[in-house]
């Protein structure tokens, strides 16, 4: 902002705490025009209002502060503008759209000079006139940063291949997120931040071979939420930036989208910590049946993560434990599997396995006497109820189905 001779200087020095009070209107104001006028905003704003209004602000903070000549020593003259015109790049909001929105601050300023010399009589109107030209001519300054460092944005990203991207992801999945140099490297190319949080995905495809995601990585865009994704022994694999989004917020993004089965990781910090966020999101997806269309967390599938990692014990304990049952003609065999799932299931409850299998209660005993007698283990017995549990977990014999008496 140019400097003023030293009576303009007072005369702004004195509008300053005015100019600021009016610092959350400017805001609302804004992300109200661009809500109503922009669709790419529009969409911005349904994903992430937060990021927007914080941004917002902040620029709107920076503009008054610089115009009336406080220091404004946290970022150098025009960062701002060329960094909001990389992140809008990122996401994908059409440059043109951009430029309105910066013009519209400029515009929003103005309003909020007006409004302060009016409540203050119209004795500084004079003073408009001397900053009027210096307001407009910094906004235009402010909009040739932006649209230079999104055109940045998009030449670097045009520049980097679909294929690096896959590359370096695998690189992150195999562990060499330890690798400063290497994470730095991954940064730049991948367009995303690497040292914050991150959460690691894989999504099975489903059992008729279709992607177990769709279209997710443009969708979490939509939202100011940076990601990237390849494919690794026939699943679908990312790794997602949380930015300000917190794990729920995007567990729910995920579910809206899966078409089969996937797994999440927990949140972790840092390119360090992402080989073993992959590890276990990928146990976790492959915990689920093929048929299933569910978003889940290793901590959710801990007993199915231990039997599908050894596969040799979870044959032998099925065998152990079920070989009876798993003998017997179809029809028996999945009356009496649907009985002792619905009866674990019930706590041991004869009474509450009836009501969820639809059978009188004599019913669910005479099938529980017959699973002892093929089995050879007690219903009573704790530690063949554990086995039978553990079991049908490696059967992947679930919920029972609904059966009549």
């Amino acid at each position: 902002m140019q400097a003023f001779d030293t009576e303009v200087t007072s005369h702004l020095v004195d509008l300053a705490p005015l100019l600021l009070e009016q610092l959350d209107a400017m805001t609302d104001r804004m992300v109200d025009v661009l809500s109503r006028t922009e669709p790419a905003y529009r969409d911005l704003i349904a994903g992430s209002e937060e990021e927007l209004r914080r941004s917002t602000r902040d620029n709107l903070e920076h503009g008054l502060l610089a115009l009336v000549g406080a220091p404004v020593a946290d970022r150098p003259a025009l960062h701002g503008a060329r960094e909001i015109g990389r992140r809008r790049a990122t996401q994908g909001i059409p440059l043109e759209a951009v430029l309105r929105a910066y013009r519209l601050g400029g515009q929003v300023t103005w309003e909020a000079l007006l409004k302060v010399s009016a409540q203050a009589g119209g004795r500084h109107d004079t003073l408009l006139l001397q900053v009027a030209g210096t307001v407009w001519r910094t906004n235009d300054g402010e909009c040739a940063a932006l649209a230079e460092g999104y055109r940045d944005e998009q030449r670097r990203l045009a520049g980097v291949d679909e294929e690096t991207r896959r590359r370096v992801l695998d690189g992150l999945l195999d562990g060499r997120g330890d690798d400063p140099s290497f994470v730095r490297t991954a940064a730049d190319m991948l367009a995303m931040s690497l040292d914050g949080r991150l959460m690691a995905v894989v999504a099975l495809p489903t059992e008729n071979g279709e992607p177990g995601l769709e279209g997710v990585g443009p969708e979490l865009l939509r939202h100011g939420v940076r990601s990237v994704w390849g494919t690794r022994s026939g699943a679908q694999v990312g790794l997602i930036a949380l930015g300000n989004l917190g794990p729920a917020e995007i567990r729910g993004r995920l579910e809206a989208l899966t078409t089969g089965p996937v797994g999440v990781s927990a949140p972790v910090d840092g390119a360090g910590a992402v080989s073993s966020a992959y590890r276990l999101a990928e146990t976790a997806a492959r915990t689920l049946p093929r048929t299933t269309r569910r978003v889940v967390t290793i901590d959710e599938r801990l007993p199915e993560a231990l039997l599908s990692n050894s596969p040799e014990i979870s044959s032998r304990l099925v065998g152990q434990t079920l070989g009876g049952l798993l003998a017997l003609p179809a029809d028996e065999r999945e009356v009496l599997l649907d009985t002792l799932a619905a009866f674990l299931a019930s706590d041991g409850s004869p009474t509450r396995a009836a009501d969820e299998l639809y059978c009188h209660r004599n019913t669910v005993m005479h099938r529980l006497r017959r699973i002892e007698q093929v089995t050879g283990r007690k219903v009573a017995d704790p530690r063949a109820r554990l086995q039978w549990q553990l079991a049908l977990l490696g059967a992947q014999h679930g919920r029972p189905t609904q059966r009549s008496a």
